[in-house]
């Protein structure tokens, strides 16, 4: 009996992560933003924790476009720590790291205030990326099939 040969996963090229990885960061900025937009009538649950959750995700695309030869759950643990130590970090308020979360670009990159519930998101949002990473990165190609042999039937030589 033969079966079909089972695809085997290849890694894309790095020029190739690093292409889609920025091009899906220059779609997840926009919306990130957006989705800090009080004026945006977005569902509450969406409105809460959507911020975060691409903000993690962003991280993701950057250090696969920093890093395209890493695999992509090196990448996500890295980008996870860094996600999380930010958190951590907003449980710090030396005076002039508090005056830089005060700004725009500060506010955005170092966050305001401790939330346990952004660890979830952070989660989720590295995790999306290492699913589009899989679903985009890494193309299928069938393994060669070894011969088989059909016991059943005698050979026709």
């Amino acid at each position: 009996m033969t079966s079909a040969p089972s695809p085997s996963p290849v890694p894309s090229s790095p020029s190739r992560t690093r292409l889609l990885s920025l091009g899906l960061a220059v779609l997840v900025i926009p919306l990130g933003l957006a989705s800090r937009r009080k004026s945006l009538p977005w569902p509450s649950f969406f409105a809460t924790y959507a911020g975060d959750t691409l903000w993690a995700l962003l991280v993701f695309l950057l250090l696969r476009f920093l890093a395209p030869r890493r695999s992509a759950l090196a990448v996500a643990a890295v980008a996870l720590a860094f996600s999380f130590g930010i958190e951590f970090s907003q449980g710090y308020h030396a005076p002039w790291l508090d005056a830089a979360r005060r700004t725009l670009p500060g506010r955005l990159v170092l966050g305001a205030g401790f939330l346990w519930s952004d660890l979830v998101c952070y989660s989720v949002g590295v995790l999306l990326g290492v699913g589009l990473d899989v679903a985009l990165l890494t193309r299928r190609t069938p393994e060669k099939a070894a011969p088989s042999v059909d016991m059943g039937r005698p050979s026709s030589r």
